[in-house]
């Protein structure tokens, strides 16, 4: 074999690991943040179930459902003030 070709064969190599690589960072990517998103979702879901607990004794209450949960995640403490706000004072 010439040395050329096994330069080229090299090469090759090195361009496949490349692609990989990079097709594997951007599966892995959007993996993590969808991973983050349904953690943040579950102890969103989790101070709202709190926050309906300690109300219960002033009449305050959040209702529970996907979206409100994912909203709590999203935005944490001021999302579930928010919440609280607009649906026991509007």
């Amino acid at each position: 074999m010439e040395m050329s070709t096994e330069i080229g064969i090299l090469l090759a190599y090195g361009f496949g690991i490349l692609v990989l690589y990079i097709l594997g960072y951007l599966l892995l990517v959007p993996l993590k943040f969808l991973l983050k998103l349904i953690g943040n979702s579950i102890l969103g879901g989790l101070f709202i179930l709190a926050i309906n607990w300690v109300g219960g004794h002033w009449d305050l209450h959040i209702p529970l459902n996907f979206f409100s949960a994912l909203f709590v995640g999203i935005l944490g403490l001021p999302g579930a003030i928010l919440l609280l706000i607009l649906n026991n004072f509007l």
